[in-house]
């Protein structure tokens, strides 16, 4: 009769696991799970930490500035640029000078004429004075007696006879004046002097011409006067004619001094005018700030507010970026933001939005992706509140606002 085999122990059991087996196969397969959980709870936390704390708006953008433009206010050929671009620049600073060669000449005219109305109305102002003092000799001799006639003969005729004295010495300083101007004229020729050292030597000449002839009309005056005294003894309706005679003349040198005196305000005028034109061929900096464009260089001829050199103030300048229109409803105009610089994104840059645009657009076409440029989006200024230089228009930059 056969035996039969025991069986193997390779064999799987059908013997329910113990409960120790059971605990050690679930710890098994918890292992995973957990490892699965933290990692899912570091990976949310990370993400929450990696947020701005208070959900923060973030846009990309470049940096912008105001240019200004700086032309000549008055034609002409450019004699000079002083900078160039990029050369910082200060308010008041000189940058442009036009040849004023043209205008210094007028400049000389104008004086001329300011100093030939003057001159007008110095004689006017002496001729008054010579006729009042014959008018009051005139109104005193009519009151007198006839007895002291022959006092106020003498009186004119030392009157006479001391103004030709003066004559005199005029005549010698304008000979003396002439010879000047004239040996002054020569040195000119041959370069030796300036002209404006000729022109003073001019001027004196033409002061001592007038006061020749200013002697001269005191003299004749004078001899009026003497010629009125000599004829007091002979007729009182002469007399009384006289008077009459010399008020008129009064009141012609009066007219003649109140032209003279209009004459001369327009030829100051004149010359303030032709000053003032010498003036704005110096054309200054209005700001402080670098040169971004030269247009012209020495030797260009500019016509009247033709820009020669373009400016921009390096401390007004701003991050022009892009707003998704869904958030453009966060942003207000004053709000607070910050400013990060490609090459220094390290140090922000302290910011305030500063306009919004009134209508939404299109992303601009410097967008890459066909997805991103068909977006709405509003445009805003960002303008950083203390740049310090390092905030150059055309830079790449980011800005993050604050929301609140």
């Amino acid at each position: 009769m056969a035996q039969s085999l025991p069986e193997s122990s390779d064999r799987p059991s059908s013997e329910p696991l113990q409960p120790a087996k059971r605990r050690q196969l679930k710890s098994r397969l918890l292992i995973p799970v957990g490892v699965a959980a933290i990692a899912g709870t570091s990976l949310a936390l990370w993400y929450f930490l990696s947020q701005p704390a208070n959900q923060d708006l973030r846009l990309s953008g470049r940096i912008e500035g105001y240019e200004t433009d700086v032309g000549a206010k008055t034609g002409g050929r450019v004699d000079t640029i002083a900078v160039r671009e990029g050369d910082p620049v200060k308010q008041g600073q000189l940058l442009v000078r036009i040849s004023d060669t043209e205008v210094q000449a007028q400049l000389r005219g104008a004086a001329a004429k300011v100093t030939a109305a003057q001159q007008q109305a110095q004689q006017a102002q002496l001729q008054i004075a010579v006729i009042e003092n014959q008018i009051r000799e005139s109104q005193l001799n009519v009151l007198q007696s006839q007895q002291d006639s022959q006092g106020r003969v003498y009186q004119a005729a030392s009157s006479v006879a001391s103004l030709e004295a003066q004559l005199k010495q005029a005549r010698s300083q304008l000979n003396l004046a002439k010879a000047t101007r004239d040996r002054y004229a020569l040195l000119l020729q041959e370069g030796a002097v300036t002209r404006q050292q000729y022109d003073q030597q001019e001027t004196s000449y033409q002061n001592a011409l007038a006061n020749v002839e200013a002697a001269q009309k005191q003299i004749d005056a004078a001899a009026g006067g003497l010629a009125l005294a000599q004829s007091y003894s002979i007729n009182p309706a002469i007399r009384d004619a006289q008077l009459g005679a010399l008020l008129r003349q009064r009141q012609s040198a009066q007219a003649q001094l109140k032209a003279a005196e209009a004459e001369i305000k327009n030829a100051q005028a004149a010359q303030k005018q032709v000053q003032a034109q010498i003036d704005y061929l110096n054309i200054t900096s209005p700001i402080n700030g670098v040169v971004t464009a030269r247009s012209k260089e020495p030797g260009a001829v500019v016509t009247n507010g033709q820009t020669v050199l373009s400016l921009l103030d390096l401390n007004s300048v701003y991050l022009r970026g892009f707003v998704p229109e869904g958030n453009i409803g966060k942003i207000r105009v004053g709000q607070k933001a910050r400013v990060f610089l490609d090459s220094d994104p390290k140090r922000p840059l302290d910011a305030r939005v500063a306009a919004i645009d009134p209508q939404a657009s299109f992303t601009p076409e410097n967008v890459y992706f066909r997805d991103d440029r068909v977006k709405q989006v509003v445009g805003i200024k960002i303008t950083i509140d203390n740049p310090s230089g390092y905030a150059k228009p055309g830079m790449p930059a980011d800005a993050e606002i604050v929301l609140e």
